[in-house]
């Protein structure tokens, strides 16, 4: 898998060797930044089921200025450990550890200007994250969540200041994009 552009644009990174993980396609991973802007002015990321760490490395690669990669997967944190090493990326952190445990307790200090959450497919999650990144302060207003799951899958459209944009069909898999709006809308 390469780095599609910014600072490691063509740079090869590990994936997970398996079935454990399944690792965002390069098209859908290059739609998703078509999507968000080619570059970013700096900020926090949060790569939740980080896998490979291959879109928060993009987001880094991009102009992030630190990403935070959380996957529950000794051989993931192995990867995304070795990926950041062999780039020279210093300002990021793994963290080893289920993510719903992270974002009610290690992550409690952050707050995210980006957030990956790409979840086990048809594990109905992605709802309770979203409620978690808002309940626990951990978005800064105009925050973007970008969420992949599979295109069958459904979840809310708003919660508080969390709303839905807009979401991409790919093949099986669909992105959708959320943002929030600092407004709190019960």
């Amino acid at each position: 898998m390469r780095i599609i552009a910014g600072k490691y644009k063509g740079r090869t990174i590990k994936t997970i060797k398996g079935t454990a993980t399944r690792p965002t396609l390069d098209k859908v991973r290059e739609a998703v930044f078509n999507i968000l802007g080619q570059y970013f002015d700096g900020g926090v990321a949060l790569d939740l089921f980080a896998g490979s760490g291959a879109l928060g490395i993009e987001a880094v690669s991009r102009g992030i200025d630190k990403c935070i990669f959380v996957d529950v997967n000794i051989e993931a944190i192995k990867v995304i450990k070795e990926n950041l090493k062999s780039l020279g990326i210093e300002s990021s952190e793994v963290i080893k550890g289920d993510a719903l445990k992270a974002l009610d307790g290690v992550l409690k200090n952050y707050q995210f200007d980006l957030v990956f959450l790409d979840p086990p497919y048809h594990k109905n999650l992605i709802d309770t994250i979203l409620c978690k990144l808002i309940d626990n302060n951990l978005l800064k207003k105009e925050a973007v969540v970008v969420v992949e799951s599979s295109k069958e899958e459904n979840f809310i459209e708003r919660y508080k200041s969390i709303t839905f944009q807009k979401s991409y069909l790919y093949g099986i898999t669909k992105i959708a994009i959320y943002k929030n709006v600092g407004d709190d809308y019960e």
